[in-house]
Parts: structure tokens; sequence; C-alpha cells
């Protein structure tokens, strides 16, 4: 039997490498595709540029392994089963279990594999993937502009350059779209303008010249007003637009920049702050009774005939009590939101680094029975199949996210349900396939 397990991973050893290079070169090809444009012709050195695909084709390591797995398994045992390899193992008596341990014994160590790569490698790849993206913004201000295309590179506002001078760092045709003010519709256009830091690298400094600046107020639009201007400067705080200096990023990482211990560590954190929220915001309601049931007993019954010219003093203070009350209510509130977020968004990041690893061993289990039916798929029917399942995958997983941002669905099941439902569905094939198996050999 060993001699058999061998002979099996052999088969899906191939298909495994070829698949994962074949998956990594097809991701890389997207990245450079997107984003080369903004890249090249910046004036960069070209050792930047391949460390930084380098660092972005971490994140397409834990994903293309799943994905590998399920392409292997679906054309190793596709394979098996076309040559009558498979109908040769199962006459001598052997089960389609016993023939999927050993394949599921590789994915297991792959999941190890992916899990530590996970919390070890990806976060500090990722940033320094964020940390040389900064130099790059900080050295080329206008990286961050799409040439024709509109960029929120300060918060706030939309800015679109139609010509892009890489060199010199000047934009030509700028377009730029005031949204801090709600109530007025705001449009500045200009010739030309250019993006600088000042010296100590805490504001962006955008200088426009020969343009106008066009306001018109909302929802009436009965308010219009244009001023033209030879020059005009905007100074925007650098800090918490993507900006800052590589120093002052030290110790502050996002969610996809920390391993899984830190990652339980911050959400702990907002849980307190959740628990605490709540608390508070629990207590609003029964203090606003008591206000209204001080006011009602000041009043007394209701008296038409003889209104009170002047309200009473305990009423107007209760009142007072109940407006900061209900102010300071309608801010916990908000903060229980924002804290609840925050700890769902941490606990999601911090099941996915499991549940992306534990996809090889739900793929391994979901590929054999496909390879089997597929029979004369080949590659092409290999990856169709794996393709269709991983974009199953793919989209639960976002879905489940997004649930569990919004508090439907609790992280650990958004994030876990796609392993489970594949997992469930590849038993039950593989169940259904070993009871026709054993029929149809009766």
């Amino acid at each position: 039997m060993k001699i058999l397990d061998r002979y099996i991973l052999k088969a899906h050893a191939g298909p495994l490498f070829f698949g994962f290079f074949t998956i990594m070169f097809v991701f890389i090809l997207s990245f450079l595709t997107r984003f080369m444009d903004r890249l090249v012709g910046k004036g960069l050195d070209i050792g930047v540029l391949v460390e930084m695909v380098l660092l972005q084709s971490a994140w397409m390591v834990s994903l293309a392994l799943p994905m590998s797995v399920l392409v292997a398994t679906v054309m190793a045992f596709g394979a098996l089963t076309n040559s009558s390899e498979m109908t040769v193992m199962r006459s001598g008596g052997i089960s389609i279990y016993r023939l999927v341990a050993p394949v599921m014994l590789g994915s297991v160590l792959l999941a190890g594999f992916n899990e530590r790569f996970n919390n070890v490698l990806l976060p500090e790849a990722n940033y320094q993937a964020n940390a040389l993206l900064s130099d790059i913004t900080r050295l080329k201000p206008g990286f961050a502009v799409d040439q024709g295309a509109f960029s929120d590179i300060v918060q706030g506002y939309s800015l679109m350059a139609r010509k892009v001078n890489n060199e010199t760092g000047e934009l030509y045709g700028v377009v730029m779209y005031d949204r801090e003010r709600p109530g007025v519709r705001t449009v500045i256009t200009a010739r030309k303008g250019k993006i600088a830091f000042t010296p100590d690298y805490r504001y962006l400094v955008m200088t426009l010249y020969d343009g106008q600046t066009h306001e018109l107020d909302l929802p009436g639009m009965n308010k219009y007003r244009r001023v033209t201007f030879l020059k005009h400067r905007y100074v925007f705080e650098a800090a918490g637009y993507g900006f800052e200096r590589s120093d002052e990023n030290k110790g502050k990482r996002g969610g996809r920049e920390l391993s899984a211990d830190r990652l339980r560590a911050v959400a702990e954190e907002y849980r307190k702050k959740v628990s605490f929220s709540e608390r508070l915001v629990g207590s609003g309601p029964g203090e606003l009774s008591a206000q209204v049931a001080m006011i009602r007993k000041v009043n007394g019954p209701a008296r038409p005939a003889q209104p009170k010219v002047w309200p009473d003093p305990e009423v107007v203070k209760s009142v007072e009590l109940m407006d900061g009350r209900i102010v300071s209510l309608t801010a916990g509130i908000e903060q229980l939101e924002s804290n609840r977020s925050q700890y769902n968004m941490y606990m999601v990041e911090y099941h996915k680094k499991y549940s992306l690893a534990f996809a090889c061993v739900v793929f391994a289990l979901v590929g054999a029975p496909l390879g089997v039916l597929a029979r004369r798929g080949g590659f092409g029917v290999g990856a169709g199949l794996s393709l269709l399942f991983f974009v199953l995958y793919w989209a639960m997983m976002i879905g489940g996210e997004k649930l569990a941002e919004r508090g439907f669905l609790t992280p650990g099941i958004s994030v876990w349900l796609p392993n489970m439902l594949l997992a469930t569905a590849g038993i039950l094939m593989l169940y259904r396939l070993n009871r026709s198996i054993s029929g149809s050999g009766r």
C-alpha cells in the first residue's frame, strides 16, 4: 500500500506545482496590468519595482496554494479514472476513501505550511509593501494620481488630471471635486498644477495655476458663484491620507499586517470597549424615564383653564438633563457601532488566517470526487471545475465578511461557513461515489 500511496502522490505532485505556478503567473500578470502604468515612468529604480512585485505576490500565495490543491486533485483523480487505473484499484478491493487518504494527508501538510505563511510571512510582507508604497508616494507625490481618472488621494476631494508629467510632477488639465461641504457643489478647474510635500512631510501642498472655482448651492440650486484665479494653493494634512513617513508608521499596522495573536489582542480591546458602550447605552433609557416621571410629577394633572405662564424650574432642569442625556446617548450608540464594527473586522482577519489554510484540506476533499466524475476532462475540465468551485468559495467568503462587518453573523461563522459547506458537499459526493461504485460491482 505504501507503493500505491507514493504513486497517487506522484500523480498529484506534478499538477500541484504546475497549477501553483500557473495561478501565480495569472495573479502577477493581473497585478502588473492594473498597476504597472502607475509604477513605470515614475523615475524609480528597477530594483524597487521588483521588490514591490515580490512583496505584493505574498497575498497571492495564500490564495494560489488552496486553488492549486483543488486543480491538482481534480486533474490527478481525473487522469487515474480516464486511464482505468481507478477501476483496477477498486476491483482490488481498495475503497475510494483509502485512495483519497494520501492526498488528504498531503493537503493537511500544505494547510500547516499555509497557516504559518499567513501568520508569519504574510503580515510582514503586507507591512513592507505598504511602507514601500508610502516611500514611493513621498518621493513622487504624483504617484497617487491616475492620469485621466479620478483619484481620492486626499480625503473629501476627488482629483483628476488629463496629463501627468512624471519627471516634474506637474499636472495638466486639473479637475477637482470638493466633497467636504454636502450643501454646496464645488468644482475646481485649472490649466495646470503641482503636488509636493512640505520639508517636514507633515502637509501636502497642491498649487493650481490659471483656473476657476465654481460653487452651486444645493438643493435649491438658486445661488451660483464663480471665482477666477491665477494661482491658488491648497494645504492638506498628510497624516491619515497614506503619506506618513516610514518612521512614524512603526507600530501602526492594519488588520492584514498583524499576526493572529496580535489580531486577537486588538480585537479583545475593542470587545472591552463594546461592553463598556453597551452598559453606557443600556443605562440611558432608564435615566430618561426617570426624568419624564419627574416632569409628570411636577406638572401634575393637566388644567387647561389655568395654564402656567412660566415653566417650573424643576421642569426646565429635567428637560435640559434629558437633552444632554439624549445627545450623550446618541454619541454612545455611534461609538458602540464603531467599536463593534472594528471588533468584527479584526476577528474576520483572525479567522481568515486559519480558514484559508484549512481550505487546502477542503479543496482536496472536494477535488477527489470531482476528478472521478470529470473522467475525460484533462486540464481543461479540471481547471474549469476548480475555477468554478473556487469562485463559489471566494464569493461566499466575501459575502460572509460583509455580513460579519454589519453584525448579521458572528465573524467565526461567516468566515468558516464556506469551508463547512464545501466540506459537506465533498463528503456527500465521496459517499455517493463510493455507494455507486460498490453497487455497480455487485
